[in-house]
């Protein structure tokens, strides 16, 4: 997959090589980008932990639908949910761990026409992917792109940097829409970015070593 930038850096697949609660953070400011030109900047994440973590699909072990999330780091786990959305998730860890990175919100910011055409729905560009289900609309993302390797990007979707480095003071709170392990503080957010999907009551800021 070719860039026109030349300074974007693909992540590689050591950075993914971590236990999800450490990528995440580190997944902020980072952008995602289409071969189309659709580009966003990550603002919201969760991680979700295998078998150590009630509130993950793979808590319970590899099935078919979650087999991506148990496969090689640097890949993308999409699952559907509440019968209408795809959800976006950045494989962790190492094979067979069934780690993630759920990609929360985005802040839109190439090629925006394409992402008003797949969120029809969408009026302005902070409505565009400020949410699990819209970014992955917005990004054309769906069960076709399940497996998709981040790193390569085989069917042109990669996560890369351009320099902008992770928020020093996210904010942290817990996740969104789950029963189990509600308190677990594994959500992350741009302090102060409008794409957020909703900060938590809860948040605070988290400073990063």
């Amino acid at each position: 997959m070719e860039f026109v930038n030349k300074d974007l850096q693909v992540l590689p697949r050591d950075f993914y090589r971590r236990h999800p609660a450490l990528v995440a953070p580190e997944l902020l400011n980072k952008l995602l980008l289409r071969g189309d030109g659709r580009c966003a900047r990550i603002v919201e994440v969760e991680a979700y932990a295998g078998s150590e973590d009630p509130a993950a699909h793979s808590f319970r072990g590899k099935t078919a639908r979650n087999a991506s999330m148990f496969g090689p780091p640097g890949h993308l786990y999409v699952y559907f949910t509440y019968g209408m959305h795809w959800g976006s998730n950045a494989v962790c860890g190492e094979v067979g761990e069934g780690v993630g990175v759920l990609l929360r919100a985005a802040e839109p910011l190439q090629n925006l026409q394409l992402m008003y055409a797949a969120r029809s729905a969408a009026k302005r560009p902070i409505d565009l992917a400020s949410g699990p289900g819209k970014l992955s609309q917005a990004f054309g993302l769906n069960r076709d792109f399940d497996g998709a390797d981040l790193v390569l990007g085989d069917r042109g979707i990669v996560i890369a940097c351009d320099g902008t480095s992770p928020p020093d003071s996210p904010l942290v709170g817990p996740r969104v829409g789950i029963s189990k392990a509600v308190d677990t503080p594994w959500r992350w957010s741009v302090a102060g970015n409008p794409c957020v999907s909703k900060a938590p009551v809860s948040a605070r800021r988290q400073r990063v070593p």
